[in-house]
């Protein structure tokens, strides 16, 4: 059982940077797949990236490769989305997810956190 929670959402100007954070509780942290997902309004749950157990393979979606960058801490239970260049259509609930799968899609992801609210101002 993983426990996820999110922060460092919040409104930004075009062109700006946040950097979410994602806390994780739990055992086995370090050999779960995780990934970030976001959802605008109106919009289904769209991947945006993923990374591996260890941390050294990550996979990104095309909207947000080059400008996204995501990474993972094992010792302290936490991983990261660095969000640079944003743009207004990055706006969106944001969420964190962790499974035992490599992939690109929800269904494969177990756990989730309650997710953070980015906002991106034009």
């Amino acid at each position: 059982q993983v426990q996820l929670e999110e922060s460092g959402g919040g409104l930004v100007q075009s062109g700006g940077s946040l950097r979410l954070s994602c806390a994780a509780s739990g055992r086995a942290f370090s050999t779960y797949r995780l990934g970030w997902f976001r959802q605008a309004p109106g919009k289904e749950r769209e991947f945006v990236v993923r990374i591996s157990w260890s941390g050294a393979s990550t996979y990104y979606a095309d909207s947000v490769k080059g400008r996204f960058t995501i990474s993972r801490d094992n010792a302290k239970n936490a991983f990261y989305l660095q969000m640079n260049s944003l743009k207004p259509e990055d706006t969106a609930v944001y969420f964190c997810a962790a499974g035992r799968i490599a992939s690109t899609q929800a269904m494969h992801y177990e756990w989730w956190g309650q997710g953070t609210q980015v906002t991106v101002s034009s």
